[in-house]
């Protein structure tokens, strides 16, 4: 990618995370052309990285192999319409929560579309984004895409655009539900007569460890778990009171919740 133009439309958290990790790879920031309407945000941008981002889009723009849209879903339509006659020659990639590959079809014009869901972590490189492609994109549209997000984390394809919903509901929306998990074991924690502060160490320690330890291992989640229960032990008798709460069926309620509104927005940003 050392000789490629990428355009981002929005210079967000989202977009800064990959900028960030482009530039740390080796991009030079006359490669990157970013439109960003807000003063302030285009200020950081030329602080932390040099890039003299544009309040507004133009010509400049045709340049791009790649456009990544970074924008607020509910600002989509607006930012596309005069970018159209610029864009429309390059492979689309979409950052953007809830809008369809259609939807980004007819603003640009192209039937190279990617569509990403990204999380959080990304902005420390530790994310994972499901991606999803339509037909017209290539192999080595595909690859140009892990290139372009590979800073940020993980990726992985799915077959349908729909399972993109499911990948929201987990991943995407899934830092929250850790971050909840963590503010009640540091409320028990308290509870317990800890400080809050030792109670965020030890919590997030924990479960950053059990993370580290779950993707290196080749043992399932469930034979982890066991290993650490012994009939009549500290952990039996807390895995006992989630179970008699039902907190496994009100986790994957959750998640499904979360699932059904990531298709009502879909339906409603069109």
């Amino acid at each position: 990618m050392t000789s490629e133009v990428l355009a981002f439309i929005g210079g967000g958290n989202m977009a800064s995370a990959i900028l960030g990790g482009l530039l740390r790879a080796g991009l030079a920031p006359a490669q990157l052309r970013v439109v960003e309407p807000q003063a302030p945000q285009r200020e950081k941008l030329a602080g932390e990285f040099g890039i003299a981002a544009l309040p507004a889009g133009d010509a400049t723009l045709a340049d791009a192999s790649t456009v990544v849209w970074a924008v607020k879903p509910q600002l989509f339509a607006e930012a596309a319409a005069p970018l159209k006659a610029w864009v429309g020659s390059a492979l689309q990639l979409s950052v953007m929560a809830g809008i369809r590959t259609d939807a980004l079809v007819a603003a640009t014009g192209s039937q190279r579309v990617v569509r990403s869901m990204p999380n959080t972590p990304a902005l420390i490189g530790q994310g994972i984004a499901g991606l999803y492609a339509r037909p017209a994109v290539s192999a080595d549209g595909r690859a140009a895409v892990e290139r372009l997000l590979a800073p940020t984390g993980q990726t992985l394809w799915v077959a349908r655009e729909d399972d993109l919903d499911a990948v929201t509901a987990l991943s995407g929306s899934g830092p929250a539900y850790f971050f909840f998990f963590v503010e009640a074991m540091m409320t028990a924690a308290v509870d317990m007569g800890l400080t809050a502060d030792q109670g965020r160490r030890l919590a997030l320690a924990t479960c950053s460890g059990a993370a580290a330890l779950g993707l290196a291992s080749d043992e399932s989640p469930t034979t982890l778990r066991e290993r650490v229960t012994s009939k009549g032990g500290t952990t039996y008798a807390a895995i006992t009171s989630l179970q008699n709460d039902a907190v496994d069926a009100a986790i994957r309620r959750a998640v499904l919740a979360a699932q059904k509104r990531a298709a009502e927005l879909g339906r409603e940003f069109g």
